[in-house]
């Protein structure tokens, strides 16, 4: 398969300053972000295929090259840095990290991508936990306290596996640099590349003596007690993650992250529909004729809702403002009262009587007024629930 041109996939012409491709490329990457779209193949190779762009399009030079030779001017170079073609997550978070941090995001942890600058660090593994809300705690947010069990770093090695954490000797292969280079020759010339090197994997130093503690792994099983912050407006389904809370991994580096899935804990009267709430009212045929006070549960507790003599089964009441606000700040939405008029399945004697004589009333029966109401069109009375 054919590689897309990387000016297509960022979505920006071939004039485009510099300030313009990374702003492109944030937004191609925050809607790939493998924390947004867990378990998405396709979105995971859209985001490193955005990198991959990025990684030469932000650079002047490779730009340049790009710009003349197209894909071919990289084809063979391999690795990062030579056209993407050994990227991974931890290549595109190590180097192009701050792209997804700062801008103020009210998130803070939520959606990160990891620092970048620097020696490779490995990445440890993800923790995924399930998180139990109501729909109470979805429409104001709250800090739920779990205790969770992971891989922290050993504390007498400091996480690097060896002895009082010095008793290491500079590796011979990088030289202490944690890279080996690779040298490419290509139509242009001699490319090279960098790569973690394989005798220290990217530390820069052997151990000597393992740690008594870990054992040389440089980490520890350990249960730990983790506030997490829910902002308002999570749904049923949604990922949240909390950057280092994952796992550390052997011999030292940066702790994978903690991924929380959102869990609704169904509610026994209101039902949620994105930002709108649902609740069913039923109403005996006598306090729908005459008309009545009636509390209805909400989000914040109950609230008294007047209902008109004659109200129709059907109709629906919106409560303004009572729903569950949106997470990015967009506005609150309603709870919709739908009203159900509710017809017995047993009468006794006396009461049959009693209908009886009101169906034989001009009241009871359906008026060519009521007949008129009955046909007006669904978007007739879509527009008149609206302008409530």
């Amino acid at each position: 398969m054919s590689k897309r041109d990387f000016y297509e996939v960022l979505g920006v012409s071939k004039d485009a300053s510099g300030s313009e491709v990374k702003k492109a490329y944030r937004k191609v990457a925050i809607k790939y972000h493998p924390d947004k779209n867990p378990g998405d193949s396709e979105a995971e190779e859209k985001f490193k295929e955005a990198a991959e762009a990025y990684e030469i399009l932000s650079d002047d030079q490779k730009r340049a090259q790009y710009d003349r030779f197209g894909h071919q001017a990289f084809d063979g170079s391999g690795g990062f840095g030579g056209g993407g073609g050994g990227m991974n997550m931890d290549d595109i978070f190590s180097h192009f990290g701050d792209i997804f941090g700062g801008g103020g995001s009210p998130f803070g942890d939520f959606f990160g991508g990891g620092g970048g600058g620097g020696r490779r660090q490995r990445k440890g593994s993800n923790l995924r936990i399930k998180l139990k809300m109501t729909l109470q705690e979805m429409a104001k947010g709250v800090e739920k306290k779990v205790r969770i069990k992971r891989y922290t770093s050993c504390e007498p090695c400091n996480g690097t596996g060896a002895k009082n954490g010095t008793d290491m000797t500079t590796c011979s292969t990088c030289q202490g640099s944690g890279q080996v280079q690779k040298v490419v020759n290509t139509m242009l010339g001699q490319m090279v590349s960098n790569s973690t090197c394989p005798s220290c994997n990217g530390e820069g130093k052997i151990i000597k003596n393992k740690c008594d503690n870990c054992g040389g792994e440089g980490r520890m099983y350990t249960e730990e007690d983790v506030s997490i912050n829910i902002p308002p407006g999570v749904d049923d389904g949604m990922q949240l993650s909390m950057r280092g809370k994952g796992n550390m991994p052997k011999g030292g580096g940066v702790a994978g992250d903690l991924l929380i899935v959102i869990e609704a804990v169904e509610d026994a009267n209101l039902h949620r529909d994105g930002e709108n709430i649902h609740y069913e009212l039923h109403l005996s045929f006598a306090d729908a004729a005459l008309g009545t006070t009636v509390e209805v549960p909400t989000l914040s507790g109950n609230v008294k809702v007047p209902i008109d003599a004659g109200t129709q089964s059907g109709k629906v009441l919106r409560l303004r403002g009572k729903g569950i606000r949106d997470i990015n700040g967009y506005g609150v939405g309603d709870q919709l009262i739908h009203v159900s008029v509710f017809t017995p399945n047993k009468i006794n004697s006396e009461e049959k009587e009693l209908l009886k004589k009101l169906r034989e009333s001009k009241n009871f029966n359906p008026s060519n007024e009521h007949k008129e109401e009955k046909r007006k069109s669904f978007f007739s009375r879509m527009k008149d629930f609206f302008a409530q």
